[in-house]
């Protein structure tokens, strides 16, 4: 890679990683802030607990499918340490690509069994 394009995608890369991170932390915060503030108010009736479990129920394997992607992407950059390749090819993107869509099918497959 360039390095003045290296000097300038650096910083980008960055500060983007961390706003995203500090804007998910400030959600859940604040969704957390206001459920507590509801819950104290009064102001949970049975449609509202509704909504509260049912949105608890959606997010019920994404631990699961964060952790399979994960796996599924440190095993292929494990697998990259060992095939020679030369510093243009397209290769590691590629086999970083399919075993992250690997590691979706495998979810994708173990959430369907689990509905059954």
């Amino acid at each position: 890679m360039d390095h003045n394009l290296m000097e300038v995608l650096m910083p980008i890369a960055i500060m983007g990683s961390f706003s995203v991170g500090l804007y998910f932390f400030v959600s859940v915060m604040t969704n957390y802030i206001l459920k507590k503030k509801m819950i104290e108010k009064g102001f949970v009736n049975d449609d509202t607990q509704a909504i509260f479990k049912q949105h608890v129920s959606e997010n019920k394997h994404t631990s699961l499918k964060w952790g399979l992607i994960v796996f599924f992407g440190g095993l292929s950059l494990i697998i990259m340490e060992f095939i020679p390749v030369q510093p243009q090819s397209p290769l590691p993107y590629g086999l970083f690509a399919v075993s992250v869509s690997l590691g979706f099918l495998v979810y994708y497959y173990l959430v369907k069994k689990d509905l059954k």
